[in-house]
């Protein structure tokens, strides 16, 4: 027996592979709703941590296995591969079937566990657009999957809505780009499983009347193509006004996105940006702006203030491998010049990185009405005048968390006037 992996769980190893997963005993199997596979599945629980075992042909196995670790480096969601084993025999000596382990996501369920008769079809759509947009992360990257299906997913609720996760990839292929063809086949394919799948479930009376299959296949489709068209669309936006740039980045966020590079191609009469959308781990954000910026923010914070540093970026027609220079440039022009306008008995109000996402906040409010972006300088002083006078006093230590290395913003000495040309950027 060979195993190949990380070092999750050396008691892995202890297993009987010697037995096929189909003999393996009741006792050391854990009972775990599971959705329909051509493969024998079975799960046994390690130390607290459950892990999902399959057997297949050692192609199959090795194959799946990198293709799970390539979407795991890209943070899309999927279960977590853990290893392989190989050279398996039997008590007699034949030969069994090698085996790919995973970690079983806590929580998740499989289709078959969530729709039923009690299921309202409110919920059925929830779960079909957690389909869509698991399916367009996968397009993204350059993913085919070959299989869509509610049975190679696993459900996982999620404040309400429905986050869907890949569970079985071992049809799938890695491109550097997808074609036309190779998305139309996936929905295509998509449209008919799902449609096939409700079906099963409408035979065996455990789908709620009203929920028509052929129509819910089909409308995977439109949930997708309009994910699609938000994500990958090219926006025009002109230098001295990049509201529809904030615009396309706010619905990116909304939708789980973040914006992974701004790729300027200048035209005749504007420049039109194409958004390239990814999807990051956790701490993503507050990682990458302490890094660019010395800044120690909360993640949501770092979310927000990295998109105005990637905004101001574009605006100075800096590449990307330009972005430190910018954000040395972002710091002083924007966020410490926003913090030395602030009135000195006001600071203590919010700390500050908190401050400068509300004055971004404010801005875009200020733009939408005016319809186009204003100057910093204007919505710093509409700002401070009508939304922070009106703030009770927090008494936050101003640096504590959102200090640059020359902790120019811990001591805010300096009152910068509103017509420094700086804030009309």
């Amino acid at each position: 027996m060979r195993m190949v992996g990380t070092a999750a769980e050396s008691e892995l190893a202890f297993l009987p592979w010697d037995t096929p997963l189909e003999e393996w005993p009741d006792d050391l199997v854990v009972a775990l709703p599971r959705g329909i596979s051509r493969h024998i599945v079975r799960f046994v629980r390690i130390n607290g941590i459950v892990y999902a075992i399959k057997e297949a042909e050692l192609e199959l196995v090795e194959r799946e296995y990198h293709l799970l670790n390539e979407l795991q480096r890209r943070a899309v969601p999927c279960v977590e591969p853990v290893g392989t084993v190989s050279d398996r025999v039997n008590k007699n000596g034949d030969a069994l079937p090698a085996a790919l382990i995973t970690k079983h996501l806590p929580f998740s369920l499989p289709y078959r566990a969530l729709f039923s008769s009690s299921l309202r079809a409110e919920t059925a759509d929830r779960l079909l657009d957690a389909l869509a947009l698991l399916l367009v992360q996968l397009h993204v990257i350059g993913f085919s999957w070959n299989d869509v299906s509610l049975s190679n997913t696993l459900f996982l609720r999620d404040a309400g809505s429905f986050a869907a996760y890949l569970v079985d990839a071992e049809t799938g292929e890695l491109h550097p780009a997808l074609s036309v063809g190779q998305r139309e086949y996936d929905l295509e394919t998509a449209a008919t499983n799902v449609a096939g799948e409700l079906m099963d479930l409408a035979a065996g009376g455990r789908l709620q009347e009203g929920i028509d299959p052929i129509v819910t296949g089909v409308g995977l489709r439109t949930r997708y193509d309009a994910l699609w068209d938000v994500i990958t669309a090219p926006i025009e936006f002109s230098r001295d006004n990049r509201l529809a740039l904030e615009k396309q980045i706010r619905k990116l966020n909304e939708l789980g996105f973040d914006v992974a590079e701004l790729q300027v191609d200048t035209s005749g009469e504007g420049d039109k940006i194409r958004v390239a959308p990814k999807v990051v781990d956790s701490g993503h954000h507050s990682r990458r702006l302490i890094r660019l910026t010395g800044l120690d923010v909360g993640e949501n914070q770092a979310r927000r203030l990295l998109n105005d540093l990637d905004s101001y970026r574009v605006k100075l027609s800096y590449g990307k491998d330009e972005e430190e220079l910018a954000a040395h440039r972002w710091v002083s022009d924007r966020f410490e010049l926003v913090m030395e306008s602030i009135p000195h008995n006001l600071r203590g109000r919010l700390e500050p990185a908190e401050i400068f996402h509300e004055v971004l906040e404010h801005r875009w409010f200020m733009s939408e009405e005016a319809g186009h972006s204003v100057p910093f300088a204007k919505v710093v002083d509409d700002y401070v005048n009508n939304v922070l006078r009106n703030k009770p006093e927090e008494k936050a230590v101003l640096g504590s968390r959102s200090g640059t290395p020359s902790d120019a913003t811990a001591e805010l000495r300096i009152v910068i006037p509103d017509e420094d040309p700086r804030l009309n950027a």
